[in-house]
């Protein structure tokens, strides 16, 4: 017989991902129309909509068989409160999230692979290891369903403070409370190599070093070879084109 706690947790898994009516515990019709949101999905790693394996196309065994996954969610109400979704947000994200990764969490290689998809044309593996870092919060190699909307819920409805955060958490690849001349570099270079050699206009070979030159000359105000997070909020606050563009995703999903 299952315990109260294992029946919580699969009525918490089902009422996340709408498999069910919780009044009448019947299967609940798909949605007719592709809304924004569901648009969006297709752009984020473990999200993609469309999928083969959709999760209205399943048969009734293959439902039981996610629901005995090894992992499941919080509660969405616990959710809800951790980040700035609505119920009916949480519950298409975790959707999509569980059509790409069934087992509840994704690991650095699988991340790579589905961030790999959007550009074609680089190497995306060296930006994918360190974005996958700053989404593993726990640093246990896994990014959970948690992890992800608490991230992207910073990163699309976070106020411009959060969002500066998390972006200097990327930045700062060892956590130590500073961006050093050489993280940034490893960042540039991944970035750049993510892009390709063929884009247009070309790129210089120096572009990376010239971009670092320019991020230090902006943000080390004290030119001691780093930079604080302090030094960093200071300066991104009074740059209009950064702020213009911490509202970038404001209203997509």
């Amino acid at each position: 017989m299952k315990s109260r706690s294992q029946d919580q947790s699969l009525s918490d898994s089902r009422e996340l991902d709408r498999s069910y009516d919780p009044l009448t515990g019947n299967p609940l019709s798909k949605p007719n129309k592709k809304t924004l949101k569901q648009r969006f999905l297709k752009l984020i790693p473990c999200c993609r909509s469309g999928s083969s394996s959709s999760i209205n196309q399943r048969s009734t065994t293959e439902e039981g068989e996610l629901s005995t996954v090894c992992y499941r969610p919080e509660g969405l109400d616990r959710l809800v409160q951790q980040t700035k979704f609505s119920k009916k947000e949480l519950q298409v994200l975790y959707r999509g999230f569980k059509n790409e990764c069934p087992s509840g969490v994704v690991n650095e290689e699988t991340f790579k692979s589905i961030y790999s998809q959007f550009f074609p044309q680089g190497d995306s593996s060296m930006y994918a290891h360190f974005l996958f870092e700053a989404f593993d919060t726990h640093n246990n190699g896994t990014v959970s369903f948690e992890d992800f909307v608490i991230s992207l819920s910073i990163i699309l409805r976070g106020s411009i403070t959060d969002k500066l955060n998390w972006a200097f958490n990327l930045y700062d690849l060892n956590k130590d409370g500073c961006i050093t001349r050489e993280e940034m570099t490893d960042i540039m270079h991944s970035i750049y190599d993510m892009m390709g050699k063929y884009t247009y206009p070309s790129m210089k070979d120096s572009a990376p070093k010239d971009h670092v030159d320019s991020f230090f000359q902006k943000m080390d105000k004290n030119n001691d070879g780093v930079v604080t997070m302090e030094e960093f909020l200071d300066t991104c606050q009074k740059d209009e084109n950064i702020m213009q563009s911490m509202h970038m995703f404001d209203n997509v999903i």
